[in-house]
């Protein structure tokens, strides 16, 4: 049985800019999702390339708050080089988790979300998004239409000072199972009024694929990308340093 899985859908978008990684050094590992802005070939190689770099940076420093803000810094560098050499724009929303023993960090910037579903408990959610629909319900005000795609902290961001969220907590029991996911995989479920718990039984490779496949069943005709990744805590191993990635597409 893998200790993780992850599933993306491409949906009605020209190209999967979503991306996930995993990176385990001794006992730590980290989980990453991404969301990149845009749809093309390069926002796509972008992405890729930084959940890696976010997933070594969190495990290596052991450190998922540190890891963000230390990718950050390279992303925006990365792209200030990229429109100076008159390439596209690029950017992305990200999530890292970040799992040592029994304690939970977790980083993000942007509307990539991290669940934690514990035994005999709701779905929990550790995450808070990082765009204008969230500005105005932290106001009061309702939110206009489009809001929740107007993001206001990403990777590839020209800000010295990103606005980062963070949470660390002590996992509740033997069989916390993790859960990662881009707006394209949780936004269509939540906005028919689904809890996402009931996609998230069975093995992991099983419940990131009915996520997101429910997810897109559930879009309108501009379905978004939809990826999940899900893990299984009880089942993290102690190893050597080293770097995993996993996806399934179509």
């Amino acid at each position: 049985m893998p200790h993780h899985a992850i599933a993306q859908l491409t949906g009605s978008r020209s190209h999967q800019c979503d991306a996930a990684a995993t990176w385990t050094s001794g006992s730590t590992r980290a989980y990453v999702l991404l969301d990149g802005i845009g749809s093309s070939s390069t926002v796509r190689a972008w992405t890729r390339q930084f959940a890696e770099v976010l997933a070594c940076e969190a495990a290596m420093r052991t450190d998922a708050e540190q890891g963000l803000r230390a990718t950050h810094t390279l992303a925006a560098a990365d792209r200030r080089r990229l429109v100076a050499d008159g390439g596209d724009k690029v950017g992305a929303v990200a999530v890292v988790a970040l799992i040592d023993g029994d304690v939970l960090q977790v980083a993000w910037c942007g509307d990539a979300r991290a669940y934690l579903l514990s035994p005999g408990q709701p779905l929990r959610r550790l995450t808070k998004d990082h765009n204008q629909r969230q500005v105005a319900l932290d106001h009061g005000r309702e939110p206009a239409s489009n809001a929740r795609n107007v993001v206001t902290s990403y990777l590839g961001q020209l800000t010295e000072y990103p606005a980062i969220g963070t949470d660390t907590l002590l996992l509740p029991g033997p069989n916390d199972r993790l859960l990662l996911a881009s707006d394209g995989a949780y936004e269509p479920l939540e906005a028919a009024g689904l809890d996402l718990a009931t996609y998230l039984q069975g093995p992991a490779e099983q419940a990131a694929t009915i996520l997101t496949t429910a997810a897109i069943d559930h879009a309108d005709s501009r379905a978004d990308n939809a990826s999940a990744l899900v893990a299984d805590l009880s089942r993290v191993p102690v190893r050597t340093s080293r770097r995993a990635t996993a996806t399934r597409q179509r």
